[in-house]
């Protein structure tokens, strides 16, 4: 029920009738009274205001007759029906977010949508009582201030993963919960202190990435990547006094290739002769979906040159906005100090689930259940557009969780991704990746929420739009 408070100046000549209709009236046009909203019966509006029933009646009436309520007999009076403040022209409404990597923010994932885990492979009532159970023990903790690094058992349970799974030799000190990778990537630019320097980033590359190193002030340089990744000999005669490179070595986002040993040693000497530093966005490296994944760059590294960043958000999911990352022992003082000031680490339920889910071995049976699952339907994929693609659509490879689809030239991917929203399919278009004016024009399709039943109609209408 409607709870608003009503002022009634009973000095005025208005009377309490025609003030009880305005104030209402005017609680529903400024939108605290929502549609739909029951109003309090006459008796009870007309005990909580010192009047008569009869006055309470008198307001409902006119309300009712201007269509602001509704009068539903016995199941009482409700706020009528009305525009929204959003759909106003007044001028308010909010601008989207990065259009080209999102969509309508908590949403059910679309056909082909990037970025997000499968919602019919993960075990919810599982993690359920996982997460009531941490929750009820974090409510019955003693009331003090958490670990602003992350929760103690997490960052324990994180480096013990990263040794099994990354090669990562480190101990609990050097890791950090964040908010997500986002929430890394901003204390890893605050805390190495580079100012208006410098910085590499692969093109094509992460835009959200880019974006960021702009916002701080920084000189972003593009450098080209190929079969082997990175090339840092490109990088080297792009931008030579560059003190940061941010590279996803594990599976090129969005390309999907493993940066080569060859190049990974190249990259790592170039920081330490040049005093720069290497960020290592470690994107879907523990779901190679062929083979076994490569060991992380941070595993090379021998000088302390490179901090290392993960994140749950494709394996458990985006909405935990749980991240970590590894830092060089010297560091971490210096990066916990930060944290504590600036960036501490996301609520301790969250965190004290995902360390059990870790521990408990429930993290690794996921993560082999869905690699499984999503090779599977990687295939179906790429068999269905198979048996539909033709030129001047093809095709052209696969890359990690999605799998690209090529388009001409002079076609618009940005375009045709927009108006296939309208159907229900949120394919990401490749261009907005790079930064070289030569960019590839392309479909990125993700491959971990395709429904098998309806894949040939979705394949189908794409390919329909991308002709």
């Amino acid at each position: 029920m409607a709870v608003f408070p009503i002022q009634l100046d009973r000095a005025r000549r208005t009377p309490l009738a025609a003030q009880i209709y305005c104030a209402i009236r005017d609680g529903i046009e400024n939108g605290r009274l929502a549609s739909g909203a029951r109003l309090p019966s006459w008796r009870d509006l007309a005990a909580q205001l010192g009047v008569s029933r009869g006055t309470v009646r008198v307001a409902y009436e006119r309300l009712i007759t201007e269509q602001f309520a509704i009068g539903l007999g016995p199941a009482g009076t409700r706020v009528a029906e009305r525009p929204s403040r959003s759909s106003m022209p007044d001028g308010s409404q909010e601008v989207p977010l990065l259009p080209d990597l999102f969509y309508e923010f908590g949403s059910a994932p679309r056909a082909f949508q990037m970025g997000v885990p499968s919602q019919d492979a993960f075990p919810f009532k599982l993690w359920s009582r996982i997460l009531t159970r941490q929750t009820r023990l974090v409510a019955a903790a003693p009331v003090t201030y958490p670990d602003p690094r992350g929760d103690p058992e997490l960052r324990k349970q994180v480096a013990a993963y990263l040794g099994l799974a990354r090669g990562i030799r480190c101990s609990a000190s050097q890791v950090l919960i964040t908010g997500g990778f986002s929430g890394a990537l901003g204390l890893a630019i605050q805390g190495l202190q580079l100012g208006r320097t410098g910085a590499w980033i692969e093109d094509p590359g992460f835009p959200l990435t880019r974006t960021a190193l702009v916002l701080a002030g920084m000189s972003v340089a593009a450098v080209p990547v190929d079969a082997e990744g990175l090339d840092v000999a490109a990088g080297v005669r792009t931008a030579p006094g560059a003190t940061l490179a941010v590279v996803t070595p594990g599976q090129q986002a969005p390309l999907g290739m493993t940066m080569s040993l060859q190049r990974r040693l190249a990259l790592i000497a170039w920081a330490r002769q040049n005093g720069a530093w290497i960020i290592e966005d470690d994107y879907l490296s523990e779901l190679q979906l062929k083979g076994r994944a490569a060991p992380a760059l941070a595993s090379l590294d021998h000088a302390g040159r490179v901090l290392h960043i993960g994140s749950f958000s494709k394996t458990i999911s985006p909405a935990l906005r749980l991240g970590f990352m590894v830092v060089p022992q010297e560091l971490s003082g210096p990066f916990g100090e930060l944290a504590a000031c600036l960036a501490p680490a996301p609520a301790a339920a969250v965190q004290r689930a995902v360390a059990e889910f870790l521990r408990e071995g429930c993290y690794l049976r996921h993560l082999r259940r869905t690699k499984r699952l999503y090779a599977a339907r990687r295939e179906t994929l790429l068999r269905c557009l198979g048996e539909m693609a033709s030129d001047p659509v093809e095709v052209q490879a696969t890359a990690g969780l999605a799998v690209i689809l090529s388009l001409p030239d002079l076609a618009s991917d940005v375009d045709i991704a927009s108006r296939a929203l309208q159907f229900g399919l949120a394919p990401a278009p490749l261009s907005p990746w790079y930064m070289q004016p030569s960019r590839q024009k392309g479909l990125l399709l993700g491959v971990t929420n395709l429904n098998e039943r309806r894949l040939p109609a979705d394949c189908r209408r794409l390919l329909e739009l991308a002709r």
